[in-house]
């Protein structure tokens, strides 16, 4: 092997090992709590992580050992079921793609346009029913694939699992069929569905800071009146003390006559009985009214919720599907014009790195991206 191949068979190595360590970890953050049954979104997490790991360990395992061994080592029988799972494991991973983005779109619009209303896709019946019809669609996709393959003699003299179809006709048709209704459609509704999501995500937040407008409108007016209150009782404080007397500084008895004054009782010093003084602080009187409008902004209302943070993550997800799927049913499409080795093996490449990355993107986006399983 040189090094060329070796470095190919690392990087195929280490994208089946993220993808086994990825997937395992969102099916088992996925389950159920104890004192709780299970949700549909755990359903379908559960689901799409069971489709990526039938392609990590029956395709994507086997196929980085062939590599390191130069050819292909597991037999004719194993070579069906590898064949049968890379596509089985591929339709029924876009499916509950699609799935997920259109559950996390209507619980999207349902918390913040319905005040977190029930959602259709809610009912776990429903979404079991569409489940167990995504494995039907895709098993009866790919029984073709199972039933002609075969062991190829390859330029080299070893053997490799491929595709063995009677006619070169009916291999064309059926790639079409399967590329259209189990590939483009559920691709053109991930993509129209994710759309909706960023448009309800874009008004939401058009909304949000609508509101922080006015309530940061509502605090400053709240601040402007009670400074003139505050300004009010210390104007009249000044003016008033202890009754209607006025301000002994303004009084024309403070002209200097070269003899000191003498108070009612004969004192000296002037001062005639105690008055006590007034205290100006807003601790005397009732504490200013505060509005609502800024009892609102004092909790931060940027933080965004979770089906918020679960939707982003799905446009996330969505956004790596559609690089991904899409390079990948081109370059279908470029094989059955052309067939081409270095074409298949880069499609294949392409659909493992989406195995690979997507649970890690879900795992963010409903926060159990940890290590801790305690529920």
């Amino acid at each position: 092997m040189d090094a060329e191949q070796l470095i190919e068979s690392l990087i195929r190595g280490l994208m089946c090992l993220a993808g086994i360590v990825g997937n395992n970890m969102l099916a088992i953050r996925s389950r159920p709590g104890k004192k709780s049954g299970i949700r549909t979104n755990e359903l379908l997490f559960i689901n799409l992580a069971v489709s990526n790991l039938i392609t990590n360990y029956l395709v994507d395992l086997p196929d980085t050992i062939s590599d390191f061994a130069g050819r292909w080592i597991f037999g004719e029988t194993f070579c069906r079921v590898f064949n049968f799972c890379a596509n089985l494991s591929e339709t029924s991973s876009i499916l509950t793609t699609f799935f997920i983005s259109i559950f996390w779109h209507q619980k999207l619009v349902g918390s913040l346009k319905r005040g977190g209303a029930p959602v259709k896709l809610d009912n776990l019946f429903l979404v079991g029913c569409l489940t167990a019809g995504s494995w039907t669609v895709a098993v009866a996709f790919n029984v073709p694939h199972y039933m002609y393959v075969g062991l190829v003699r390859g330029n080299d003299s070893h053997l490799d699992c491929e595709d063995m179809f009677p006619e070169a006709t009916a291999a064309q048709i059926y790639e079409i069929f399967y590329l259209t209704l189990a590939n483009a459609l559920p691709i053109a509704g991930i993509v129209c569905t994710c759309v909706q999501i960023v448009i309800t995500l874009f008004q939401n937040q058009l909304r949000v800071q609508g509101n922080d407008s006015e309530a940061t409108k509502a605090i400053a007016e709240d601040k402007h009146k009670s400074v003139e209150k505050l300004n009010d009782d210390r104007s009249v404080s000044t003016i008033s003390v202890g009754g209607n007397t006025k301000d002994p500084k303004d009084s024309p008895t403070h002209v200097y006559t070269g003899v000191p004054p003498s108070g009612p009782n004969g004192d000296p010093t002037g001062h005639s009985s105690p008055i006590k003084e007034t205290n100006t602080d807003s601790s005397d009187g009732p504490p200013p009214k505060v509005s609502k409008a800024s009892k609102m902004a004092a909790k931060p209302s940027n933080s965004p919720s979770a089906q918020v943070r679960a939707a982003k993550s799905v446009v996330a997800v969505a956004s790596v599907f559609v690089v991904c799927w899409v390079t990948h049913l081109l370059l279908r499409i470029t094989n059955n014009i052309h067939t081409s080795p270095i074409v298949k093996e880069v499609a294949s490449y392409i659909a493992a790195s989406y195995t690979c990355i997507i649970p890690y993107i879900f795992l963010y986006g409903v926060k159990k991206l940890s290590c801790s399983c305690k529920r």
